[in-house]
């Protein structure tokens, strides 16, 4: 904050008051946040018979001033700026910050300039420490297992629904937390965020699974894509084989240094030479190559066309450069990694081939 003129910046509930303070709290028209100021202490707001819950969790020294029903919290906010002598220095919020929040911080403080928070929060966010990481690769592995397992469970005449059930299932049995799944079968996986249509799997059917998990915080995001119950057609394998290729072109891209755009540039390279695209048309990849992951299953920075942001060491994406086929199918491979120093990192390894889809 000191180095960008930052007097403090403000942090609402969500992923960002967790990695800050450890209070896990969900966003309402109740206002709960934390002001971290240049110099001291920062300051919790929290509605009064909150409180107790708020402290539950509650990891490092603040001081906590609670509001009642009828008045603005961010007045709170004000006297408390007002008395460090922050009143008139520029004060920064979080890019998810709500609007109305924005709106009572400009009327409690008429006089102070608000700015973006990016270059504290985004920044700290951005670069995972090794005990991230090791969170991260634990919800990796669980959710590599239990993809494992439930392609063992798919049956002829499931719904898409069902399997996503079956993998929610497995992952709780596994210790991982709150489990979501994205299930697409045949022309539903030409669809990247799938469609409402019913899906039933029979033989020789695309099923595409995208699906994750968190742990103490920290999430997993992995696709698979494979042919149930009949020898793949050349079409498939061969559009199997070349999003296979593309997360290795994608690694190979990501170097130190190197903008995050220039990943998905690489990628969208090769495949418009095979005849997909151009650029984000279809046939061919629709959707970025990869997204950065952490204590949410998407934040920045992107792998995607223009993303400047030069790629440093624990920073983290996924890697999944698919291709879709309108009307017939598509096939998304997903892993994610880390930079090191020395280069990208998996969390897990791609499978070798679509008739080992899960190795």
């Amino acid at each position: 904050m000191a180095e960008h003129g930052i007097g403090a910046t403000f942090i609402e509930s969500g992923p960002s008051l967790d990695y800050f303070t450890g209070i896990r709290w969900w966003r309402s028209e109740r206002v709960t946040g934390v002001l971290i100021p240049v110099r001291g202490n920062p300051l919790v707001i929290t509605p009064f018979f909150e409180r107790p819950s708020v402290e539950e969790t509650l990891d490092v020294s603040a001081e906590i001033r609670t509001w009642e029903e009828d008045e603005d919290p961010l007045r709170l906010v004000a006297a408390f700026l007002a008395a460090g002598g922050l009143a008139t220095a520029p004060i920064a919020l979080e890019e998810t910050n709500r609007y109305f929040i924005l709106d009572r911080l400009k009327q409690a403080l008429p006089n102070a300039r608000v700015v973006s928070g990016n270059p504290v929060v985004r920044a700290a966010r951005m670069i995972k420490s090794p005990a991230e990481l090791a969170l991260m690769q634990h919800a990796a592995n669980i959710t590599r297992d239990a993809l494992q397992q439930t392609h063992a469970e798919v049956r002829e005449g499931m719904s898409n629904a069902e399997i996503g059930q079956r993998f929610e299932k497995n992952v709780s049995a596994l210790g991982g937390e709150e489990p979501w799944s994205l299930v697409l079968i045949d022309e539903a996986s030409a669809l990247p965020h799938g469609s409402g249509k019913p899906q039933q799997v029979k033989h020789g059917s695309v099923v595409l699974m995208d699906c994750g998990c968190g742990f103490r915080g920290y999430q997993a995001d992995i696709s698979r894509t494979f042919v149930w119950g009949a020898e793949p057609t050349p079409l498939q394998r061969k559009v199997w084989e070349q999003v296979r290729r593309g997360q290795d072109i994608a690694m190979a891209a990501a170097k130190i240094g190197a903008p995050a755009g220039s990943v998905d540039d690489a990628v969208r390279r090769t495949y418009e030479a095979w005849g997909y695209g151009p650029r984000y048309k279809l046939p061919g990849t629709s959707h970025r190559t990869g997204h950065g992951i952490g204590m949410e299953g998407h934040e920045p920075v992107n792998l995607v066309h223009g993303e400047t942001m030069p790629l440093a060491p624990g920073m983290c994406f996924s890697n999944e450069p698919g291709i879709y086929l309108p009307g017939q199918f598509g096939v998304r491979l997903e892993d994610c990694f880390f930079m090191t120093a020395s280069g990208p990192k998996w969390f897990t390894t791609p499978p070798p081939s679509i008739d080992r889809p899960f190795d």
